[in-house]
């Protein structure tokens, strides 16, 4: 593994420890939920930094690898799913709008597998680099509604801001779902040659 993989592993651990902590409380309620709170940012934080650091440590020591380019999107994937999830459980965001993001995850997936069987290993696009900010930006808005919640804050603003985050989510998913386009586009392309 390369410095790069090893950094995009970290999202791989962050992964479940998110979800277990985001669940901890309702588990076991004596734990309480206040402490969560800064957790969750931290490890939300960890995971997106981890996502920008390695595609830059990968093309400053040249470690731009066939490998990277499949491990970084899957970790990516993982570690927002996750997210995603647990917000869909906390009635922050619709299950429907999860549904969407997981057919189109997984319809990457399939391409990136025939695209290997054509010896081409797919990296992200620009699509899917724009996909994931606004996953990210919608991921900020979820969480913060679920800290509001958590620390019994205004529900007024609980309210506004779970609003924002289905708004960012559902453009997200519009467009991940044009980003599923271009990458179906490139694997006929690649397909004809």
């Amino acid at each position: 593994m390369t410095s790069a993989d090893k950094i995009t592993s970290v999202r791989l651990i962050l992964a479940p420890i998110f979800f277990i902590v985001y669940f901890l409380p309702q588990w076991f309620p004596s734990v309480g939920s206040l402490w969560t709170v800064p957790v969750l940012w931290i490890l939300f934080i960890i995971a997106e930094l981890t996502d920008l650091l390695d595609g830059l440590v990968a093309r400053s020591r040249n470690e731009v690898s066939d490998f990277g380019k499949l491990f970084d999107p899957f970790s990516d994937t993982l570690v927002r799913i996750t997210y995603f999830l647990c917000f869909v459980v906390d009635g922050i965001l619709p299950a429907i709008l999860l549904m969407i993001v997981l057919y189109r995850e997984f319809g990457i997936l399939f391409l990136r597998t025939l695209m290997m069987k054509l010896g081409i290993a797919m990296g992200a696009r620009s699509g899917g680099k724009l996909k994931a900010v606004t996953y990210m930006i919608a991921g900020v808005l979820a969480l913060l509604a679920s800290s509001i919640h958590r620390l019994s804050l205004d529900a007024s603003v609980y309210g506004i801001v779970k609003t924002g985050a289905i708004i960012v989510f559902a453009i997200s998913v519009v467009i991940s779902l044009g980003s599923f386009g271009d990458y179906y586009r490139v694997y006929k392309n690649a397909k004809k040659i």
